[in-house]
């Protein structure tokens, strides 16, 4: 039986340069990995347990929708820090965070959007 390859070389590559852009997220106590799974793809492992391992994985074969979850992932992790620093924002979901920040503070997250995407070679509009 043919062996079922379901990310092509291309993307494989694509993926693991999105992967060290946002390398910082395995440091932090976001408690996010990512993980080459050869012919699979890349597997995004959150929420680890010693007992019952990662509570949670997705499975990406797009370059493009790899960064969008690891962006999504780091700018929450970053909106929660800054909640943590403000009470009053501890009640409001990401987005109404986002939009509470001053809009120098909402540009340079942004910026950092555009430095990931320029890390992993992956083109954001």
């Amino acid at each position: 039986m043919k062996d079922v390859v379901y990310i092509s070389d291309e993307e494989r590559e694509k993926c693991r340069k999105v992967k060290e852009a946002f390398a910082e997220l395995e440091n932090e106590e976001v408690g996010i990995m990512v993980a080459d799974a050869g012919r699979y793809g890349y597997v995004r492992l959150r929420y680890y347990d010693m007992t019952y391992g990662f509570a949670e994985t997705n499975c990406f074969t797009e370059s493009s929708a790899l960064f969008n979850d690891l962006w999504t992932n780091w700018l929450d992790a970053q909106l929660f820090k800054i909640a943590v620093e403000d009470v009053p924002l501890m009640d409001l979901e990401y987005e109404d965070i986002f939009k509470a920040l001053p809009k120098e503070k909402q540009q340079e997250l942004m910026r950092r959007r555009q430095e990931f995407a320029e890390q992993s070679g992956i083109k954001i509009s």
